[in-house]
């Protein structure tokens, strides 16, 4: 199996500060980090440290960032088909983070809102039946809704985590078999939470829900079963990334078992987030393929 993650690259500027400010208020803070970030990336870069072969797809601009991309990138396991597109900026992330680990992202999104159809759907050209086409909130209407059709045209297993939210998602469920959500998110879409909203989600046509509750653990529904995982005790330090993670490592877990999304795929992914959570940054923060195979032979 193959995961072709197509999605966005940032570099994220993580900013250090005591609380997270009021409108119109000025505060200090320090900058903690700049690194390799965006959900699309840090999806692809964690699957593909689990050993699962990975493509990432997705846009850049000009900029000194776009180099900074290009060299974090390459020393990842990552098959990486960045699209240029000329005249936009290379987007970043501002990241504020307070003491307890608790986080504010605030993504630029000039490259991937100009992801076009046509790339997108151009990467999947190798792809075929049961591999996973995994998307998050990113990308433009048209690329996002256009990507999951030529993935489903293919018989592929579609995966998304509709983040940042956006209206539209609500008319995507019928093109999505898993669907990875927060608590927030689970609101929102679907007016209700836990168990409630994800049976919700596959009456639109879902196969299988995650919902993550942070220091609460997580909770996989199908429409045999609801199973609740309990969260790994850690120190959190940072969360940012840290759902990108769990994702990343759920899907991955499966996959490289041949099974559908079960208990353990769920276990080993609190365990992955776990890691992230208790260090600073956001590809620094990342279990390392020595921390993932470890995480992968449990049971």
């Amino acid at each position: 199996m193959h995961a072709y993650v197509i999605g966005n690259v940032t570099v994220d500027e993580t900013i250090a500060v005591s609380e997270m400010p009021a409108a119109g208020a000025s505060i200090h803070g320090s900058q903690r980090s700049r690194d390799l970030g965006g959900k699309g990336a840090n999806q692809a870069v964690v699957m593909a440290r689990t050993g699962l072969p990975t493509s990432l797809v997705a846009a850049f601009g000009d900029g000194f960032r776009a180099d900074m991309i290009r060299q974090h990138l390459a020393s990842e396991p990552v098959v990486s088909r960045l699209v240029p597109v000329l005249g936009k900026s290379t987007d970043f992330s501002i990241v504020l983070t307070t003491p307890d680990g608790e986080n504010v992202n605030i993504t630029t999104t000039d490259s991937a809102q100009n992801l076009t159809l046509a790339d997108a759907v151009a990467a999947l050209a190798d792809a075929v039946p049961g591999d996973l086409a995994v998307l998050q909130g990113n990308l433009s209407d048209e690329t996002t809704r256009g990507v999951l059709d030529a993935a489903r045209a293919r018989h592929m297993i579609t995966a998304f985590n509709p983040s940042p939210l956006r209206p539209y998602f609500s008319t995507l469920w019928p093109l999505v078999d898993i669907a990875f959500l927060n608590q927030g998110e689970a609101q929102a879409m679907t007016g209700t939470s836990g168990e409630e909203a994800a049976r919700k989600l596959l009456a639109a046509g879902v196969r299988e829900v995650v919902l993550t509750f942070g220091g609460d653990g997580a909770m996989l529904v199908t429409a045999e079963s609801s199973v609740p995982i309990g969260a790994v005790e850690c120190d959190v330090v940072d969360t940012t990334g840290a759902g990108d993670t769990f994702m990343a490592v759920a899907l991955a877990s499966a996959a490289l078992r041949g099974t559908r999304l079960d208990r353990t795929a769920i276990e080993h992914a609190t365990r992955a987030a776990a890691i992230t959570v208790s260090r600073p940054g956001t590809r620094s923060a990342f279990p390392s393929i020595e921390q993932l195979q470890a995480i992968l032979s449990a049971r």
